[in-house]
């Protein structure tokens, strides 16, 4: 019989992502499908806002019951509301390198695959990615590479990086670089903070021990413990703003949703802050993938249900979707929980300035969503959502527990809301189509006035006004 025992506090993965412990909760889970008295004591304790543990979520992952579920998404709606209004963070990807030495199996990069072209962008590649970003209106990147220890070395990324920030072209400017790349030490996560990035984000692919190591049979990556440890290594190494994620469709979903629970509960146990981020992306058709090797696909509905409970469990997490989902899908989990997306994503390295199509050979994963990102933010503003620009809590050091402290009271908003309206009023004067410029410009006015401090009300008109302008980077 195993001696490990699952231990919240521990540095060792296998204790903290304990598989008993999921087994034994998912057992729990089903049992309680529908016990009526337990599922109301949940949810009257989700409207709380303080959140739920693991065992509880998994017990609304399993409800069957219609009327519940309808319940568990109208928490979860308000629970977003209170926590982060109407605002949803744009950002987009920018792939530096698909050279890998992985063999993961659901991911083109795999070091087997032949028939991918492979490319490392230059730094003055770099630059006009860069500049075709900035000319879309996007302040906030997140870097992707593939695992390559000599072609794409830290001190890479590093550069990278430094290229990146340095690049101001007409009104543009990168604000944010958030970093999605391999496990590393405790060293190269320091040197990264010392870079100035935002989020540091890593996808555990899945929870599921057997499952991943089926699914990563060769690489640095094969390693489960390394690539699960790798939050509190980034941790350890001053970044304090880390993002979760597992890629649904790989293994059992409710595994997965545990899992990712549980890593957020470790992480607030023993650093005091949870994940800044939760991503949910499902596998998508590729090079060399095709979705339907995978048989534990995520249906929208299911989808839609991982979205509203992982919400209502950890509630002052940012959730991000990317355009790996259809406008359809998006909307609906943007209802019930999403609070970042992605637009006008290309997937391939050097897609930008090149204006390569989704399906190129080179990109990761086929794109669902390919509106363009002024097409994305009219429906979000048709939807009645503030498409927001703001980086200013990463700059102004609202960062780890400084950002939740705020954000679990609900106050996040105070910042926020006048912020999200200053970042669209500088996209609509500079990026924006003339429909878009004129739909953004009457939310604008019509928030503006509902600011509940009269002097933060104040300074906002002054600075909007100063954007029309010409000026530019307000923020509160």
């Amino acid at each position: 019989m195993s001696q490990i025992k699952y231990n919240v506090h521990s540095e060792r993965a296998e204790e903290f992502i304990h598989d008993g412990e999921i087994r034994a909760t998912l057992e729990y889970a089903r049992e309680n499908r529908n016990n009526r008295a337990l599922i109301e004591e949940i949810l009257t304790k989700a409207q709380e806002g303080k959140g739920i543990s693991h065992r509880e979520a998994a017990v609304l992952i399993e409800v069957e019951d219609k009327e519940i579920e309808e319940r568990i998404f109208d928490i979860a709606r308000r629970l977003k509301e209170h926590i982060y209004g109407n605002r949803i963070v744009m950002f987009a990807p920018l792939y530096l390198s698909n050279h890998c030495v992985n063999g993961c199996v659901y991911c083109p990069y795999h070091a087997k695959n032949k028939t991918i072209p492979r490319r490392k962008l230059t730094q003055d590649e770099i630059r006009r990615e860069v500049i075709a970003l900035q000319d879309m209106g996007h302040k906030r990147l997140a870097l992707e590479t593939g695992e390559h220890p000599k072609l794409s070395p830290i001190e890479y990324v590093l550069e990278s990086i430094d290229t990146i920030y340095s690049i101001k072209h007409k009104n543009g400017a990168i604000r944010r670089v958030n970093v999605n790349i391999a496990a590393t030490t405790v060293e190269n996560y320091t040197r990264l903070k010392d870079a100035g990035i935002g989020t540091y984000i890593l996808f555990e692919e899945t929870y599921d021990r057997a499952a991943y190591e089926r699914l990563h049979p060769t690489g640095p990556k094969s390693d489960w413990a390394y690539h699960t440890e790798a939050m509190d290594r980034a941790m350890l190494g001053g970044i304090d703003d880390v993002g979760v994620g597992a890629l649904f469709g790989l293994s059992n979903y409710r595994y997965d949703v545990v899992g990712i629970l549980m890593h957020a509960e470790h992480l607030e146990a023993r650093f005091g802050v949870g994940p800044h981020t939760i991503s949910v992306p499902r596998i998508r058709p590729a090079d060399d993938i095709d979705p339907k090797d995978f048989p534990d696909a995520v249906t929208d509905e299911v989808f839609r249900r991982i979205v509203a409970v992982l919400r209502i469990a950890v509630p002052y997490t940012g959730m991000i979707v990317s355009t790996r989902e259809s406008k359809r899908s998006r909307e609906l989990v943007l209802d019930v929980g999403v609070s970042q997306l992605s637009g006008g994503s290309k997937t391939s390295v050097g897609g930008y300035a090149e204006d390569v199509d989704s399906t190129a050979e080179s990109a990761q994963f086929d794109i669902s969503d390919e509106r363009t990102l002024d097409e994305i933010v009219g429906w979000l503003l048709e939807l009645g959502y503030i498409p927001s620009f703001c980086t200013a809590c990463y700059r102004e050091g609202r960062t780890g527990d400084r950002f939740m402290s705020l954000a679990k009271r609900g106050l996040i908003g105070n910042c926020c809301a006048p912020n999200a309206l200053m970042t669209l009023a500088e996209y609509l004067e500079d990026y924006a189509s003339p429909a878009v410029k004129v739909a953004g410009g009457k939310m604008i006015d019509k928030l503006t006035r509902v600011i509940p401090s009269e002097k933060i009300r104040r300074i906002t008109e002054e600075n909007l006004k100063a954007i029309i302008e010409g000026k530019r980077d307000f923020r509160f």
